[in-house]
């Protein structure tokens, strides 16, 4: 594949390198010292944007207006997913977006809302979120641990709405689901999901160890999505139902 990766920070630089790997190629870097404005997309397969939610609309209608299939892994702009949903159908195009492009972390969410579903029954377990994360990142929660809330939300009768407590988890009333996000240095992402009750807590968690499995699943997403035509997520890829 001929890929321009949007967004050359240390995701883009950690997607070259596994493409590079891979046997792909990459044939533009988009910056903002180098808009995509300055690359003909007609010369490339698939773009991979990883950059800001204010820059990743206008990134995602220029990449569909230029015929060009998209994989996004930038969060916090969820809110703007039905316009999305809209411009791929207008441009007849191919976009695939993820919180989190780790194939861990797609399991991790299977195993999440199925003992989400299995303890719903069992309100005496309160359930709350716990996500950590590099100093560097800009959005919190992040969007793991917000598609985490939402599919307990989803799959949970007790709980309705999330809340955010930064550096704390939130007191919350009942309906409510707790998320704490916490920054720390050099941390690439750790999620837990706890339900805990007067007699016992199970927990699940997954801990990055690196950037690595993040950009393997944006690249392995990119090459699933070549030729096809529509809105997907990593569900699509790994086969999940």
């Amino acid at each position: 594949m001929k890929i321009a990766i949007i967004g050359y920070g240390k995701m883009g630089k950690a997607i070259e390198n596994i493409a590079l790997n891979r046997g792909h190629e990459i044939v533009f870097r988009a910056s903002s010292d180098n808009p995509i404005t300055n690359f003909d997309f007609n010369n490339c397969d698939i773009a991979i944007e990883f950059t800001t939610p204010d820059t990743a609309i206008p990134h995602i209608n220029y990449c569909l207006e230029n015929k060009t299939p998209i994989v996004v892994g930038t969060t916090a702009w969820g809110h703007k997913f039905s316009d999305v949903k809209e411009l791929v159908n207008k441009y007849d195009g191919a976009l695939l977006y993820a919180s989190n492009f780790s194939v861990g972390v797609n399991i991790f969410f299977e195993l999440s809302k199925k003992l989400s579903s299995l303890l719903s029954s069992y309100p005496s377990y309160k359930a709350h979120i716990e996500e950590t994360h590099h100093t560097q990142k800009l959005d919190a929660p992040s969007g793991t641990a917000v598609k985490l809330a939402d599919d307990i939300i989803e799959t949970n009768a007790s709980y309705n709405k999330w809340k955010l407590g930064e550096e704390e988890i939130p007191y919350c009333l009942d309906g409510t689901l707790p998320v704490a996000s916490y920054r720390k240095p050099n941390v690439p992402g750790d999620h837990k999901v706890a339900f805990s009750s007067s007699i016992d807590t199970i927990t699940l968690s997954h801990q990055a160890h690196n950037r690595m499995g993040f950009a393997l699943g944006a690249v392995l997403a990119a090459e699933w999505l070549i030729g096809k035509k529509g809105v997907f997520t990593m569900s699509n890829v790994l086969n999940i139902d």
